[in-house]
This record gives C-alpha cells, sequence and structure tokens, in this order.
C-alpha cells in the first residue's frame, strides 16, 4: 500500500472549540473589520465587536429557547450573514449545528431533523416556515422554528435578554475538542442521507493547519478577502466559513447565484472558492461573448487560451521563454486583465473543490493570473484532505495531504485517510461507521486514486461508479463526463454501459449557453426539444464527445450518446445540492432513452 504523510503544523488545545476566536477577537482587536454585508447602498462593514455581540445575544436567545449542552440546532438557509451569526451562535451556546439545504424536500426535512433529535430549527424564509411546520407535522414533540426574513436574530435577541453574561460563558467555554459540533448529512446519491458527526477538534484542526500551511500566502496578501456564494450546509463551504472566521480576513456572503457576478465587481475579493461548475461557467461565458463578437475576437480569444495554456505548462516544467512570456503579456491586456476585472481585479487565486476540475481550466486560469487550487475531501474528513498550493501546483492532481495528514492508496485503488480531521462516526448508525473505518484507522473514502512520487493525490473516480461493460472493460466516467462538460452548450453529461455492450451517454443542454446560441445561430424561438435533434447543435454535441474519446482506449470509447430535452437539477431530482448527479435516480427516470441506446 502507497501512502504519504504531511507533519501536523498546529496543535490544537483539547480545550478549544469553534466559538473561541469570536470572543477574544471581539475582546483583543474591536475595531478590526471582519465581515461586510451587502446593502442597497453597497457593502457595510462589521466589526469583530459587533459579531461578537450579535453571536452572543444570539446564544442567550438559544439558551432561554431551552438548547442545552450537546443539543441540536438544525439551520436552513441560503448563503447570507445571518447564517454565520446563527452558526457560531449555536456553538456559544453549547449546541450542535446541523445543516439543511434550503432546497431540500419535506421529506428530507423531517429525516434530518428528526433523525439528528433537532431541539430547534431556524429557517431562512417564510416559505421554509411553512415547509418546515409541514414536514415536521407527524412528529410528537416539535422543535421550536424561528424564521430569520421575520426578524429571527432580532427575536432571539430579545428573547434571552435576562440570560445572565456568567451563563453564556459557563455555556461556550464548556465545550471543548471532543465535544460534537455539528452534524451534517450527507447528499445522499444513493438511499436516505447519513448524518456525519464532527467534534470542534475535527474543524479547528483543520482549519487551523490550513491557514498556517498550504493557503497562508492566501492571508498574506494585503487586506485579505472572500465572497462566499456556495451553499453553507455544504462541508467544503462550512470549512472554509471557519478558515475565514479563524484567520480574521474579511467574509461576504452572496445569497443568490445570479448575484454572483456583480458582487465579485463591486467587493473586489482577493481569493474565492468554487466547485468545477462555477470555473466551467465563467470560462464558457467568456468564450461564447468572444464568438458573439465575430470572427477576429474569436480568434483572439482561441489564441489567448491557448497562450495561457501554453504558459502554465511551461511554467510547471521550468518557464516560459521569451517569444511566449511576450505572447502572454500581450493577450493579457487583451483578454486576461478584462477577466480578471469581471471578478473585481484584485482576485488572483481561488480553491475549487467537490469534483475533477480538469487541467484544461486549471492551466488556462493559471495563464491568465487567476492560480486555481484544487482539492480533495469528503464531509468525512472535515472537507478538504488533500489540496495544491502556492509554489508547488501540479495541474490535475488534488495536490498533497494537509499537515497531519496521512493519505494511502489500498491495492484496489481506494483511496484511505488518517488524521485528526476524521470524523469519528455516523449519527446513529454504528453499521454504517463499521463499514467505513476499518480497525486500523483508515477511512475508505470510496474514491479511486494514485499517489505519484512527489505525494500527490490524483483522483480517477469513485469506487462503486466504475462501469464494467458487458465485455469484461473497467470504465471510470468521471474523466469522459468532465471532457463533456467541457463544451459551452453541455451542462450535465452521465455515462453509462454497467453489463452494456458498450459505453454510451445521456446529455442535457446547458439553458444559458442555449440562449446565446439561438441568438448568434438566428434561431430565437427554437425549442429546446427541437435543439435537441438539430443538426448543429448534434455536430457540435459530438465533438465534445469525440474529444473526451481521445483520453481512452477504444473500449471505453462513448460509441452513442443521446441529447435529453431537459436539464439534471437539484429541483429535479437529478442533482445533490453539492451538483453531483444521483445516477440511480437518472436511470430510473431515463429507462427509455437508456433502452433506445442500445435498441
Amino acid at each position: 500500500m502507497r501512502e504519504y504523510s504531511v507533519p501536523m503544523l498546529v496543535d490544537v488545545p483539547a480545550s478549544a472549540n469553534c466559538a473561541d476566536v469570536v470572543f477574544e477577537r471581539g475582546e483583543q482587536n474591536p475595531g478590526a473589520v471582519v465581515f461586510k454585508r451587502g446593502t442597497a447602498d453597497g457593502w457595510a462593514a462589521v466589526t469583530a465587536a459587533e459579531f461578537r455581540d450579535q453571536v452572543a445575544a444570539v446564544a442567550r436567545g438559544l439558551i432561554a429557547s431551552g438548547v442545552q449542552p450537546g443539543d441540536r440546532v438544525a439551520l436552513m438557509s441560503r448563503t447570507r450573514y445571518e447564517w454565520t451569526v446563527a452558526d457560531y451562535a449555536i456553538w456559544a451556546a453549547g449546541g450542535v449545528g446541523v445543516p439543511v439545504y434550503e432546497t431540500s424536500s419535506a421529506e428530507q426535512i423531517a429525516w434530518i431533523v428528526s433523525d439528528s433529535g433537532a431541539k430547534v430549527v431556524i429557517v431562512e424564509t417564510e416559505a421554509h416556515e411553512s415547509l418546515v411546520g409541514s414536514a415536521l407535522a407527524e412528529l410528537g414533540e416539535k422543535p421550536a422554528v424561528w424564521c430569520l426574513d421575520r426578524g429571527a436574530i432580532s427575536e432571539l435577541s430579545a428573547h434571552g435578554a435576562d440570560v445572565p453574561e456568567e451563563t453564556l460563558k459557563e455555556r461556550r467555554t464548556a465545550r471543548g475538542g471532543r465535544d460534537l459540533a455539528t452534524i451534517i448529512y450527507t447528499s445522499g446519491t444513493t438511499g436516505r442521507p447519513k448524518g456525519c458527526c464532527l467534534t470542534h477538534d475535527n474543524l479547528l484542526f483543520t482549519a487551523r493547519n490550513v491557514i498556517a500551511g498550504p493557503l497562508q500566502a492566501l492571508f498574506e496578501t494585503k487586506d485579505p478577502a472572500a465572497l462566499l456564494f456556495l451553499p453553507l450546509a455544504h462541508s467544503f463551504a462550512r470549512l472554509i466559513e471557519i478558515v475565514l472566521v479563524e484567520s480574521g480576513a474579511v467574509l461576504a456572503h452572496t445569497p443568490n447565484m445570479k448575484n454572483v457576478a456583480p458582487d465579485l465587481q463591486s467587493f473586489h475579493p482577493t481569493f474565492l472558492l468554487g466547485v468545477p461548475r462555477v470555473f466551467e461557467k465563467v470560462y464558457n461565458g467568456a468564450e461564447q461573448r468572444a464568438a458573439a463578437g465575430g470572427g477576429a475576437k474569436s480568434r483572439i480569444f482561441r489564441a489567448a487560451v491557448d497562450t495561457a495554456t501554453a504558459w502554465s505548462r511551461a511554467e510547471s516544467t521550468g518557464g516560459a521563454g521569451l517569444g511566449l512570456r511576450a505572447r502572454r503579456a500581450l493577450f493579457d491586456r487583451l483578454v486576461y486583465a478584462k477577466l480578471r476585472a469581471a471578478t473585481g481585479g484584485r482576485l488572483s487565486h481561488a480553491v475549487s473543490g467537490g469534483s475533477a476540475l480538469g487541467e484544461r481550466l486549471g492551466h488556462f486560469f493559471r495563464g491568465a493570473g487567476i492560480e486555481v487550487f484544487e482539492g480533495w475531501g469528503l464531509t468525512e474528513t472535515s472537507a478538504p484532505s488533500t489540496v495544491n498550493i502556492p509554489g508547488a501546483n501540479k495541474i490535475g492532481t488534488v495536490g498533497k495531504p494537509l499537515p497531519g495528514v496521512t493519505v494511502a492508496v489500498a491495492e484496489d485503488g481506494e483511496v484511505l485517510v488518517k488524521g485528526r480531521h476524521v470524523f469519528e462516526s455516523y449519527w446513529n448508525n454504528p453499521a454504517a461507521t463499521a463499514e467505513a473505518i476499518d480497525p486500523d484507522g483508515w477511512f475508505h473514502t470510496g474514491d479511486v486514486g494514485t499517489i505519484d512520487e512527489d505525494g500527490y493525490l490524483r483522483i480517477t473516480g469513485r469506487k462503486k461508479e466504475i462501469i464494467v461493460t458487458a465485455g469484461g472493460k473497467n470504465v471510470a466516467p468521471g474523466p469522459l463526463e468532465d471532457r463533456i462538460r467541457a463544451h459551452p452548450l453541455v451542462s450535465q453529461a452521465m455515462v453509462i454501459g454497467d453489463d452494456r455492450p458498450f459505453v454510451s451517454a445521456l446529455i442535457t443542454l446547458d439553458p444559458e449557453a442555449l440562449d446565446q446560441w439561438k441568438e448568434a445561430n438566428n434561431r430565437p424561438g427554437a425549442t429546446l426539444a427541437e435543439l435537441r435533434t438539430d443538426p448543429a447543435v448534434v455536430t457540435a454535441v459530438q465533438s465534445a464527445v469525440d474529444e473526451s474519446n481521445k483520453q481512452v482506449s477504444k473500449a471505453e470509447e462513448i460509441k452513442k450518446f443521446v441529447i435529453l430535452d431537459t436539464d439534471f437539477t437539484e429541483e429535479s431530482g437529478h442533482l445533490t445540492p453539492s451538483l453531483k448527479v444521483k445516477r440511480n435516480l437518472v436511470v430510473r427516470d431515463y429507462t427509455k432513452d437508456i433502452d433506445a441506446l442500445y435498441g
């Protein structure tokens, strides 16, 4: 078994908990700006003292509501400032946060709240309040529900006005590293979500070693600031929230994904985090705008992409030559500077996780002046286990282990992990825990990968998603799907072929990209049902499939595909909130299309 370890940089005292930093910084540096809130008049600053006081007031309200040490409090909201206030208030009250995606169904809400035994539920909107009410109607003892849009922060603050300071201090200092901090329910691509139990030590050990180690340079820039727009119910965004609060960088939230572009320009972040689909959208949007501008602009953009990629590859192997540096300088003025300006002008680094970014995008963005560091991990590992770092970014890999983490690859190719960041158990599910963590303490991730001679991990697929064709050929669908999704017109791709004579794919079209395509091709009234069989669209998608097939053997190639008349979305139930395809549900709902491919 091949393994690789990185020594711990920061130890965390056994007495430490996630709420400590809020009260320590509020006392030691009360005037420091730690948040900015979006308002109609721009971004309003929130100081460390103001944040501390709000957290303390809401924590008192939770205590007055009956929350006892170790009690679970569910939090269902989009990513917004009030989420972070509530999150830290739950910890300050001695509680355990249970995040719920704001897109969750009544059945999912009922399962998470009942399984966790939540005593209080904080929701964002009145619609959420109504949904939670109907979801919990059959519960014997219903939790109290507070609504952010109906003034939950103010109401909880008033509710706890009589709770003494001594009581709050006793509550928040009584919780230590071994105590449960949060239960995060996995996305549930198959079956019911499992509650992943993470302690204060899991989260703080990970956050503090990230700050001191691989991403230290991101916090050493002038006035570091980050815009958070991924769902805070997801472990990746949640850990970054903790990293930012621990580091003292300025954090802003964007509740609506449609506002990301204007918020980037007005907030001017120095770094951000995203999932590969976000970076694909940025690239594809720039490419389509160039194509809409005519032949000359399209050629300039294509040349700029080739130059950025060549420059980045050269930087990985000793540095670019004089001619390549000159071309990059030219395209920096023509293309790259405009791309950076669209992100606020200060953005130089980003972190990507959730699924594979791909070398094409990694090299392009680095060449354009925004270096994307790809990382990898699971909810069970407090989000990250590995990440690339400034000055040692090996594009195409997910980096080396974090400080204090050991990663290994078993004989069957499965990636195993050890470290203080690894969860202790699944809530109320000892059988699943025993299956995930072996007697030697290794967490079995379910991902398949390799570790190179320098300790960099490369993820090649999911163990349970490996396709075995009727001819006995093993096929990893992930790399094929990533290449197809790189095409501007494509939204999602799902490769199939288990026990089938050949590999095929279900492909969906990107509605936003189609709008631009229809305008450019003088087809304003064309419907999706018409476009899925349009020869020009089919040819474009075929080119994406052909490009994907270049990376595999003949036996692994996608021989046929079908373009569906709809997209996979969270609302349709075919994507998890972290944008992973629920393969079993897609197979169930598109049986006719799959059968037609093999008919």
